[in-house]
């Protein structure tokens, strides 16, 4: 019969591996994320506490931990790095089966490049193995003004090439996180320039303006401020250029709804 004491020592073994594998955040088992310069790691071994330790992995690519000194980490992945520190405190002697967790703490090696229509353009680190698309945005001091809704992310994903557009405002009016996509190291986030439509004639404020989603005519005359005292909202006209570049004019309703780069000209009263 098996000691009563072995069961709880099982039972003990498994409640621990169990809560170590709820620790490790779900995209470590989804990637295999390399480890760089500037990483902070926290490295545990069960069933010895005193072994754990957070450390920075140096330029070199090597981290100190206590007993075995030295341990080159940096290009390996966090399984690997595991494994050598495993290796090393079993060769020395100092833990029988070593089981070694790393648990991610700063990505710093980790960087993101954020172009386009946004205040501050740049490259950003990772700060966690979880940092969103909509983090790192406002870490980039958020969209421009005359930056687009749709954000278009590329990067690689299983050693293949990834690229998605995300809508924002639909992000964040249907509350679906799961477009608000998790981002890996050397992802590129491009913000385009937002739509536009051109607005001239007997106008207030004639000019450029950004076109909304589903803007009306009516709308666009309020954005340019509305018709000057000799102007008419009737006969308006609407250069269009369609697929292949050929211009057309249209005479449209108020209620119509415009389209990108539409060059809209009010007329004057004539009574």
């Amino acid at each position: 019969m098996r000691p009563p004491f072995a069961s709880r020592t099982w039972l003990t073994f498994f409640v621990s591996m169990l809560a170590l594998a709820l620790a490790r955040p779900l995209w470590a088992a989804e990637t295999d994320y390399v480890l760089g310069a500037g990483d902070v790691i926290r490295i545990s071994v069960f069933q010895n506490p005193d072994l754990t330790t957070e450390a920075r992995v140096a330029e070199s690519g090597s981290i100190s931990f206590p007993l075995i000194g030295s341990v080159a980490v940096g290009g390996a992945t966090i399984q690997q790095a595991e494994n050598r520190i495993a290796s090393r405190l079993k060769k020395g002697g100092f833990v029988i089966r070593p089981q070694v967790n790393i648990l991610p703490l700063a990505l710093k090696s980790a960087q993101v490049a954020v172009l386009g229509r946004v205040n501050r353009a740049g490259r950003f680190p990772l700060e966690t193995a979880s940092t969103r698309l909509s983090e790192m945005l406002a870490a980039a001091g958020g969209v421009a003004e005359d930056g687009s809704d749709v954000v278009v992310v590329l990067g690689s994903r299983d050693g293949q090439p990834f690229r998605r557009e995300v809508d924002l405002p639909e992000l964040f009016r249907g509350g679906d996180l799961t477009t608000d996509l998790t981002l890996q190291g050397g992802d590129v986030i491009f913000v385009g320039r937002a739509e536009t439509f051109y607005i001239y004639g007997e106008v207030q404020r004639p000019g450029a303006f950004r076109l909304g989603r589903e803007m009306t005519v009516m709308q666009a005359l309020a954005t340019g401020g509305g018709t000057t005292a000799r102007g008419t909202t009737k006969g308006l006209q609407i250069h269009r250029r369609d697929e292949i570049g050929r211009i057309s004019v249209v005479e449209p309703r108020l209620s119509d709804h415009l389209q990108p780069n539409d060059v809209i000209f009010v007329r004057e009263s004539l009574f």
